[in-house]
């Protein structure tokens, strides 16, 4: 009985701690842009498009330290352009998408790298690369949340033209849908979560966190917006409990938390789809 109060104590005053509850906030606000922008990314087959993104916030960082500003802008704006890059070079018929996906990602890596050895920063590239969600400040929330609010304004804004162009992309322009615009513009916003959660994550495992909730959600929900916001209940459940399982065991959060993520997709494997 002694046990069992002191151990319910402990887990209140973790849950109390600042550090855990900046982390569990960044966490409902992730689960509230990579739970929608990840289903997309599985129905239109686009995984790699934020693998592309992710790693080319190298060359965000190396800009924010060489141009003294914050290092947040400084991903957030390369990875835009690289978003707009590869919308506007998506429908081009002489090199294929992966081709472009390859071009982009090795581009900005290389860039990156060689700005980084000439900086001579001690940044802590580490929490860019493989994310420690512990180490977010307020200012961060900030971002996190503010990205949602705009992620989740322009989902309820253009939902149906999304679904329509993740459809059939010939009749949603027969429909009167500017396809390229929409694209273009999903692209931002995918580029504008990816940026924001780097810090959570990491650059290396950021995509993961968009696509196991929502390829989790896809063995169980019945329509398009079920999925969306069942991906965003497992996105939040695996940065929760993920994070928990980090403190426990004395392991990285951002691996632990897509290990988390992993295993509920493996469970979902073994359960009647719906």
């Amino acid at each position: 009985m002694i046990t069992a109060m002191m151990e319910g104590t402990l887990m209140i005053d973790l849950f109390l701690n600042d550090l855990v509850c900046k982390a569990i906030l960044a966490g409902f606000g992730l689960a509230l842009t990579t739970g929608p922008l990840g289903c997309f990314l599985v129905w239109r087959r686009m995984a790699f498009f934020g693998d592309a993104l992710a790693h080319s916030s190298l060359l965000g960082i190396a800009l924010g330290i060489l141009l003294h500003i914050d290092m947040n802008i400084g991903i957030m704006g390369v990875c835009l352009l690289c978003a707009l890059i590869l919308a506007k070079t998506h429908s081009r018929q002489h090199l294929s998408a992966d081709a472009w996906l390859g071009i982009i990602t090795y581009s900005t890596l290389a860039l990156g790298m060689l700005a980084l050895s000439k900086s001579g920063s001690n940044a802590d590239l580490e929490s860019y690369l493989f994310g420690d969600i512990l180490t977010l400040r307020w200012h961060d929330l900030y971002w996190i949340y503010g990205c949602a609010f705009l992620v989740s304004g322009f989902f309820l804004w253009k939902w149906r033209q999304l679904l329509l162009i993740t459809l059939d992309e010939e009749l949603a322009q027969t429909a009167g849908v500017s396809v390229g615009l929409v694209r273009a513009a999903f692209m931002v916003i995918l580029a504008l979560t990816v940026a924001i959660a780097l810090k959570a994550v990491g650059a290396l495992l950021m995509p993961a966190l968009m696509i196991f909730p929502a390829a989790t959600a896809g063995r169980f929900a019945r329509s398009p917006e079920q999925m969306a916001v069942m991906a965003m209940g497992f996105s939040f459940l695996g940065v929760s409990s993920g994070l928990l399982a980090a403190i426990a065991f004395n392991t990285p959060s951002g691996a632990t938390i897509v290990a988390t993520s992993l295993v509920f997709f493996l469970g979902s494997l073994v359960s009647k789809p719906r």
